[in-house]
C-alpha cells in the first residue's frame, strides 16, 4: 500500500454557525480540502469535576499533516471555548484519486 501522510481532524464546536465560520477560515486558507459539519451531535464528557452534556456540532476536516499546527492555531482564534476538541486521526488508506485531490487542494 502506498503511503500517505493524510490525515482527518475532529472539531466539536458550539454551534453549526461557529462550525461554518471555522470551515469557511480553513477553505479559504487552503489549510483543509474539505470540511463536512455534522450538526446536532450529542456529546457527553468531564468538565470541571463534573458530568457535562451539550449539542455540538462536528467538523471532520480532510487534510495533510503538515498542516495541523496552522490548523490548530486557526481554530483557537475562531473557536468559542476554552479547551476545545482539535484531535487528528491518520488516514491509512483510501481511494487514491481522493487522497491525491486533497493534496492538490492545499497550499
Amino acid at each position: 500500500m502506498e503511503r500517505f501522510d493524510h490525515i482527518a481532524v475532529f472539531v466539536a464546536a458550539g454551534s453549526s454557525e461557529e462550525a461554518k465560520k471555522i470551515a469557511d477560515a480553513l477553505l479559504a486558507e487552503r489549510k483543509a480540502a474539505c470540511v463536512n459539519i455534522l450538526d446536532k451531535v450529542n456529546s457527553l464528557f468531564w468538565w470541571h469535576e463534573k458530568l457535562d452534556a451539550a449539542q455540538e456540532a462536528l467538523l471532520i476536516i480532510k487534510t495533510r499533516a503538515v498542516m495541523l499546527n496552522d490548523i490548530i492555531k486557526t481554530v483557537k482564534k475562531i473557536h468559542s471555548y476554552e479547551v476545545p476538541e482539535i484531535i487528528a486521526l491518520p488516514i491509512i488508506g483510501g481511494s487514491r484519486d481522493y487522497l491525491e485531490w486533497i493534496r492538490n487542494e492545499l497550499k
